[in-house]
C-alpha cells in the first residue's frame, strides 16, 4: 500500500490491448471518467494518442511510457481459441511474458517514469482446487495455465518500486465476447449443455465491473495480487443454466467429462477447471459491484 494522500495524480494512461474485449470497456469507462486515453497498437499509429510497439521483437515507442501517469496491461494471446496445439500454447506465453517484460523494462529505463503499473494476470494461477476455497493468499496451483501465470507475473515484477503495482488476477468475464464467445453460441443455437460434472466452481466477474474494479484499482492506493471475481460464487452448471433461462432456450444436453479431456490443457484448464475464488482484498478497498451474482452479470447483457 502507498499513502494516499499523497499518492500522485494520474490524468493520462497508456492502454496496451486497447481494442480487445475488455479493452473497449475499460477506455469506455476510462474516458467517461475523465482520464485521457493513449493507446499502443501494433500496425503504423494513426493518431497523437496512439504508440507502436513489438512486444516480440522486444521494441516499444519510448514516448508512451514518458507522456503516461499510468500503464494498464491487457494484453495476451487469447486463450479461448481452441485447440492448444504447442505452438499455440508457446504463443499463449509468450505473448503475456514478452509483452509485460517490455512495458516493465520500458517503465525502469524511463526519465518520468508512471506512477502506477497496473498489469493484467488470471485466476489461472490457482490450478484447478476441488473442495478449496481459495484467496488471494492461496498458493500457487499446478497446470499449464498455473505456470503461465506465474512467469506472466514475475514480468510484471520487474517493474520498479518507484511505481505501484498492481497485478489483478482475472476471472471468466461475463459479457458478450471474450471466453464467454462459444457458450453464448451454443446456447442460442439451443444446445446449451452442463459441462462435465457441472459442479466445478468458475470464478467470473461481468465485462463492467471488470473494467470498474480496473479503473476503481488505478484510482486506488493499492498495490500487490487482486483477484477480479464477483462476490457470489457460481458452479459450471449454473453459469451454463442461467445463460440459458435468460436466452429462452433449453438446457437439455450434458457433454461428459472425458470429451473435454480429450482436448488436454484447454479442457482441463478452461471447462474443467474448479477454482473456487473469493476476493475480500478487492472487497477491502472499497471497491462495489454493479453485478453481485451471476444471473444479474448475465441478465445485464442478454437482449
Amino acid at each position: 500500500m502507498t499513502d494516499s494522500a499523497s499518492a500522485p495524480t494520474v490524468s493520462r494512461v497508456l492502454v496496451a490491448g486497447a481494442s480487445g474485449y475488455i479493452g473497449t470497456e475499460l477506455v469506455s469507462q476510462l474516458e467517461a471518467a475523465g482520464f485521457e486515453v493513449l493507446r499502443l497498437v501494433r500496425r503504423e499509429p494513426e493518431g497523437a494518442d496512439e504508440f507502436r510497439w513489438d512486444p516480440s521483437a522486444g521494441t516499444i515507442d519510448d514516448r508512451s511510457i514518458e507522456l503516461a501517469d499510468a500503464v494498464i496491461n491487457l494484453a495476451g494471446a487469447s486463450t479461448g481459441k481452441i485447440p492448444w496445439t504447442p505452438g499455440y500454447k508457446r504463443e499463449i506465453l509468450r505473448s503475456r511474458v514478452d509483452g509485460t517484460r517490455v512495458l516493465a523494462e520500458a517503465i525502469r529505463r524511463a526519465t518520468t517514469p508512471p506512477s502506477v503499473f497496473l498489469s493484467g494476470s488470471a485466476v489461472g494461477f490457482f490450478g484447478s482446487r476441488p473442495g478449496e476455497v481459495l484467496t488471494d493468499e492461496s498458493s500457487k496451483g499446478t497446470g499449464f495455465l498455473s505456470d503461465v501465470v506465474y512467469a506472466w507475473e514475475q514480468a510484471a515484477r520487474l517493474t520498479p518500486p518507484t511505481t505501484r503495482l498492481v497485478m489483478f488476477r482475472t476471472g471468466i468475464v461475463v459479457g458478450k465476447g471474450g471466453a464467454f464467445t462459444p457458450l453464448n453460441l451454443l446456447t442460442r443455437f439451443g444446445v446449451g449443455s452442463r459441462l462435465g460434472s457441472g459442479a466445478q466452481y468458475w470464478p467470473w466477474i461481468s465485462l463492467h465491473d471488470e473494467a470498474a474494479a480496473i479503473v476503481h484499482l488505478l484510482r486506488s492506493d493499492f498495490s500487490g495480487v487482486v483477484s477480479l471475481v464477483g462476490p457470489t460464487p457460481a458452479t459450471a452448471e449454473t453459469v451454463t443454466k442461467t445463460l440459458a433461462r435468460e436466452m429462452g432456450k433449453p438446457h437439455w444436453f450434458a457433454v461428459p467429462s472425458f470429451a473435454f479431456r480429450m482436448l488436454g490443457d484447454a479442457g482441463k484448464d478452461l471447462i474443467l477447471v474448479d477454482e473456487n475464488v473469493q476476493s475480500p482484498t478487492l472487497a477491502s478497498t472499497g471497491f462495489t459491484f454493479t453485478h453481485t451474482t451471476i444471473e444479474q452479470a448475465i441478465d445485464a447483457f442478454v437482449d
